[in-house]
């Protein structure tokens, strides 16, 4: 089964914008330009510069404030050191990892009902607007699709959860694309039940319904492995 060795853009820009922060060692509490500005910076799109800018808020070195942007943070925990789950090798491996997904997003999306915070609510709200959106449009919807599970973990409040999230970018990322290109469902079909699925999720989320937040991610990621395995 083939397997991408190269790092992923957003990788690169994570280790860019890390580096530009240290070179310019700004204070606790320092605002950071907005993201369009970082965008044009780094020279990337902005739903790259979204991960980047995740995984150092799900190291603690950044938080979110609601209309404001993003802020060094004061008094961040030392960093989670580097989680390397390595490449997807196998047919067995695609399952193990579908079914770990399942179990541990369901208890993040029940954690994220129960503990999300206005402005994590937001932009769990504009995920799902941005994933709907690409999946109508036909294109590629893989990085919303990323982007909103991302935004169901800070929503859950727990860094660890980010982190895990995070390490598991490739993986989630390969996993997408095999479902999307061996399971026999039509694409038009396909797009209609994930629009769906994911809908049931944010819902649930943003009226604080943490069991049914539960049962709808869990649905939803066994409804992906139906997809690919049958059964």
């Amino acid at each position: 089964m083939p397997s991408d060795t190269a790092p992923a853009l957003s990788d690169t820009v994570y280790d860019r914008l890390a580096a530009w922060l240290r070179a310019e060692a700004l204070p606790e509490g320092s605002r950071l330009p907005g993201e369009n500005a970082l965008a044009a910076r780094f020279q990337v799109s902005r739903p790259v510069l979204r991960q980047a800018l995740a995984r150092l808020r799900a190291e603690g070195r950044l938080e979110s404030r609601k209309g404001s942007g993003s802020y060094i943070r004061a008094l961040a925990p030392p960093a989670l050191p580097p989680i390397r789950f390595g490449p997807l090798g196998n047919i067995p491996d695609v399952r193990a990892f579908l079914e770990f997904r399942c179990g541990l997003e369901s208890a993040m999306a029940a954690e994220a009902a129960r503990r999300a915070d206005p402005a994590a609510l937001d932009r769990l709200a504009a995920a799902r607007v941005a994933l709907e959106a690409a999946t109508r449009a036909g294109g590629p919807s893989i990085e919303a699709d990323i982007l909103f599970h991302q935004a169901v973990a800070e929503a859950s409040g727990n860094r660890f959860y980010q982190a895990v999230m995070q390490a598991l970018v490739e993986q989630t990322r390969f996993g997408i694309r095999l479902t999307r290109e061996l399971a026999p469902m039509p694409d038009a079909e396909r797009f209609a039940t994930m629009r769906r699925e994911h809908g049931r999720i944010a819902e649930a989320i943003l009226r604080g319904a943490a069991e049914a937040a539960r049962a709808a991610m869990q649905q939803h990621l066994q409804n992906g492995i139906r997809r690919l395995f049958g059964g």
